[in-house]
């Protein structure tokens, strides 16, 4: 046995990794031992217990080397002894399961998600349960703290996932990169208490809410009459105020945002408050479900209404962060809909110096109001908007992708094979009209290539055109339940992971430039 595994297997505390050439040697040893292909970087100790991950064909397995019965409650698998250098040993190799997984994280903390604070951060979806070594390999070229287990209620039901697996598949793929660096776990755009209780008991550290069911657009055009009996049927009792106070609070009454003052008129307060005021009663009463449920565990929590028809204006941010506070409620970042258009999976559509005036404002309200992020929701590929978010807000910043990790397996695809690819791009044509309407997208598929006139060297450029990015976006659940394509799909990317995880590496890392080293 190496020098390394030998002390490896002495070591009490979880072990820092070891050494590039130290790894890459032990693990030929331990695939020679496991009939596993070992992943190098994955390879630690702890409790005088050797845990490392390997590849058999398509599947993964988690080993356990130790001088004795390993450490640890929780691991299933089938034991075996082997002899290294004279040492008789134990290895037990079981399969990437929930159990191991549960296991695994009681073992090594580091597998565990934590609250990530008030650092710049990136959220990393993830729809298809592969995507994380890729996802580490970029981030860690960066300063910046990532969630690496995201997924929303919605795409849960589309991919027929659940945030147990969500949670367990990110865990592997961090694992199996040996990220040591701690990571967050976000339960993304949840709406009840039943789903607050299912991500809690996944372990997930992060809580999206998304109370856009409760936003009232019509605030913007209402009349003075239309707009004040509104405000009188508004939840109070919830609120623990009343429209008297909050005017008194508010209307015209100078804020102090730092670099500059502002004042809100009567009409704006009241505005504000039918537009947002039932959705900062259902965001106080899940935030204290949540803080129940919890039970003293650490967690963060986001509020996000930018899936909503009408721009955050200034005075509406300043009363829902005003509101929330005096509420109780505790956040780390917040998601307002902000001028322009962020469709997915496509850039940044808006007048850029617009954007940059607008996102100076509220900036300054966070920061007066908080300190807490501006989350850029549907963030993937808005390189027009990186520079400015990361000029304007420097740390107080979050970023969330997910379903361009999806066109990046599509990119894969392409290269893999490309008969499935072509299959995959006519259905989702034929299902963009169904599949677009839970999302703000305006491709018209009318315009996307055709792809039997397209060779197999020109599929990858679909990836690069505004409309077919749309269309191949929003149809991945459709995709992924028809099983004309899971079984292709799936081994294609599994058999030529790395080729996915070069994709996926260089595409984030184009994301998070422009946020800094």
């Amino acid at each position: 046995m190496t020098k390394a595994g030998i002390k490896l297997l002495d070591s009490v505390a979880p072990a820092g990794p070891l050494a590039e050439n130290e790894a890459r040697q032990f693990a030929v040893e331990l695939s020679g031992m496991s009939e596993l292909q070992v992943y190098p970087r994955s390879i630690t100790s702890a409790r005088r217990t050797i845990f490392f991950l390997g590849r058999r064909g398509a599947d993964k397995h988690l080993g356990l080397l130790s001088a004795g019965p390993h450490q640890g409650e929780g691991f299933t698998g089938r034991t075996a002894r082997v002899n290294a250098d004279g040492k008789d040993l134990s290895l037990t190799v079981g399969p990437a399961t929930a159990a191991n997984a549960r296991a695994l994280r009681a073992a090594l903390p580091f597998l565990a998600p934590r609250p990530l604070g008030l650092r710049k951060s990136v959220g990393c979806g993830d729809r298809l349960g592969l995507a994380t070594p890729g996802h580490v390999r970029a981030v860690r070229r960066f300063d910046i703290a990532p969630i690496f287990a995201q997924q929303s209620m919605r795409e849960n039901a589309r991919t027929g996932r659940n945030p147990q697996q969500v949670m367990d598949e990110a865990m592997w793929g961090v694992f199996q990169e040996g990220w040591r660096g701690g990571f967050g776990a976000d339960a993304d755009h949840l709406k009840t208490a039943a789903d607050v209780d299912l991500c809690a008991g996944a372990g997930y550290t992060f809580y999206t809410f998304d109370p856009g069911e409760h936003v009232q657009n019509a605030a913007d055009s209402a009349d003075p009459g239309a707009l004040e009996s509104m405000a009188k049927s508004l939840p109070w009792t919830q609120l623990e105020t009343t429209l008297a106070d909050l005017l008194g609070r508010l209307a015209g009454r100078p804020v102090d945002l730092g670099t500059f003052k502002t004042t809100i008129t009567p009409d704006e307060v009241l505005r504000a408050a039918v537009k947002y005021g039932k959705a900062v009663a259902h965001t106080a009463s899940v935030y204290r479900h949540l803080d129940l449920v919890m039970a003293g565990r650490p967690f963060e929590v986001e509020m996000s209404v930018d899936e909503t028809d009408s721009v955050t204006t200034l005075s509406e941010h300043i009363y829902i962060a005003g509101e929330l506070r005096r509420l109780g409620v505790r956040w780390v970042s917040l998601a307002p809909r902000y001028v322009g258009t962020f469709e997915k999976g496509v850039d940044y559509i808006g007048d850029l110096s617009r954007f940059d005036e607008s996102f100076s404002r509220h900036v300054a309200v966070a920061r007066a109001f908080g300190p807490y992020k501006l989350s850029l929701h549907s963030g993937s590929d808005k390189f027009s908007v990186y520079p400015i978010a990361a000029r304007l807000a420097g740390d107080l910043v979050h970023l969330k992708t997910a379903g361009t990790s999806y066109l990046e397996a599509l990119r894969a695809i392409a290269v893999l094979d490309p008969a499935l690819f072509r299959e995959i791009a006519k259905f989702a044509i034929e299902r963009y009209p169904v599949d677009r309407a839970s999302y703000h997208v305006s491709a018209d598929p009318a315009r996307v290539a055709d792809v039997s006139a397209l060779g197999d060297g020109q599929l990858g450029s679909l990836l690069d055109d505004f409309h077919a990015r749309e269309v191949l976006h929003v149809t991945f659940g459709s995709v992924m339940k028809d099983e004309r394509f899971q079984g292709r799909f799936f081994g294609a990317l599994r058999g030529s992971e790395e080729t996915y995880y070069e994709f996926l590496e260089k595409h984030f890392i184009r994301h998070l430039a422009p946020f800094g080293r």
